[in-house]
């Protein structure tokens, strides 16, 4: 495999959990009542979709086509937060678990990507950059968990 196909895998694995993601911060958002998580939730999903546009960039730079849609895995963590808030005492709480629980997910995947490749100055620096953003959510998410 070329190293362009290879890298363009890679970033696609991203891509496709950015999408995820920003769909599962949408869903968090319509699925609690407080106006201060509901903005959160939306800027988070704001943040991640401007994740996808820079990593859907970057793969085009490598030739390469881009995907266009999220995993399967993710729609599952979406129809999982869904039932999960329906049934549970403390939706918000919930929520921002499942939350916190899927964005540790994408920053330890972040990490795996960067720690077992070799990528250009620029590839690397966007990843690093993604993950340090990744890491500060999931600070914000557990403080919000604190006050819920």
């Amino acid at each position: 495999m070329k190293y362009s196909e290879k890298v363009s895998n890679q970033l696609n694995e991203l891509l496709e959990k950015n999408y995820d993601a920003e769909k599962g911060y949408l869903n968090a958002a319509e699925n609690v009542d407080s106006t201060r998580l509901k903005i959160f939730f939306k800027n988070r999903a704001s943040e991640r979709s401007e994740f996808a546009k820079n990593l859907r960039t970057e793969i085009l730079s490598y030739g390469q086509i881009p995907e266009d849609s999220g995993t399967f895995t993710g729609s599952m963590h979406r129809n999982w937060m869904s039932l999960k808030s329906l049934f549970s005492s403390n939706d918000e709480e919930a929520i921002l678990e499942e939350a916190i629980r899927g964005e540790k997910a994408n920053y330890d995947e972040y990490c795996e990507i960067l720690k077992d490749n070799e990528f250009a100055p620029s590839t690397e620096k966007l990843l690093d950059r993604q993950k340090i953003k990744i890491q500060s959510a999931i600070n914000s998410l557990m403080v919000e968990e604190e006050l819920a």
